[in-house]
């Protein structure tokens, strides 16, 4: 296993570690005694990560270490106008609104990349995933969990409200009434209604989750990688709202690349 090639105190400041063997890519929360709580230092690496993932990784792995995935962003930001040369909630309201709109979305896309089609991401979930924490376990395709796992939005309970891509993949997760009842409640989803409901693929005890994403990653990277790169784009076509027509279309156009491409032994 290799570490990627970021620069290091970038990856440092915000909490992370990025590793790469072969096909597989590893993110790791790595602030424990904080419940890998996330500051805008954690969103600017994760975008970083994002824009140098090498082209032949075709899974990338979320996690985190100890005992909770992340408690959610860092209580330090919740009062402040700015921490560690980043600004707090108080501060983004302070700014001008393209200002503030820019900010927001520079944290957005630490996230938003994670649903790119080209690669498939696996979220390993255990202990609190609370908040951003939860959004960013949201922003993978699959969620594995451990049979602790505590998902809860926080925010709206808080006076806020999820802005860091979450509501779109929890509506699809689980339905709008669902996502309506567990944003504006703030309750916490346990393991057991977490895959009943379908926010996760499986759960698992805590001790069996790295071996279980282990098997789920060897498993998905047995499809030869560019049929599988299709078929990822096709399925999220229809996430995002093809209608029928469309994704026969897109079937087809994509069948015909595979052929071709497999004609002229290209694989």
């Amino acid at each position: 296993m290799t570490t990627a090639a970021i620069d290091p105190e970038l990856l440092r400041r915000g909490g992370l570690t990025f590793d790469v063997d072969g096909p597989r890519a590893t993110i790791t929360l790595a602030r424990p005694e904080v419940l890998n709580a996330q500051t805008p230092h954690t969103w600017e690496a994760l975008r970083a990560i994002g824009e140098s993932v090498p082209a032949e990784v075709r899974v990338v792995v979320v996690r985190g270490t100890g005992r909770a995935f992340s408690a959610g962003l860092d209580k330090r930001y919740f009062a402040a106008d700015e921490v560690d040369g980043a600004p707090g909630l108080t501060g983004i309201a302070a700014l001008p609104d393209e200002e503030a709109d820019t900010t927001i979305a520079a944290a957005q896309a630490g996230f938003s990349w994670l649903r790119d089609p080209t690669r498939l991401t696996i979220a390993a979930v255990q202990g609190h995933a609370i908040g951003a924490g939860f959004q960013l376990a949201l922003a993978c395709d699959l969620r594995v969990v451990a049979d602790d796992v505590q998902f809860c939005m926080a925010e709206t309970s808080r006076g806020i409200v999820p802005d860091l891509g979450g509501t779109y993949p929890l509506v699809h997760a689980v339905g709008y009434s669902r996502a309506v009842e567990i944003c504006l409640s703030g309750r916490r989803v346990g393991a057991d209604e977490a895959v009943a409901i379908g926010l996760a693929l499986r759960a698992v005890p805590v001790a069996e989750l790295d071996a279980a994403v282990d098997a789920d990653v060897a498993a998905l990277l047995a499809a030869p990688p560019k049929a599988a790169a299709e078929t990822l784009g096709l399925l999220a076509g229809v996430a995002e709202g093809a209608d029928p027509a469309q994704a026969l279309a897109a079937e087809r156009a994509a069948q015909l690349r595979r052929l071709r491409s497999l004609a002229a032994g290209e694989g």
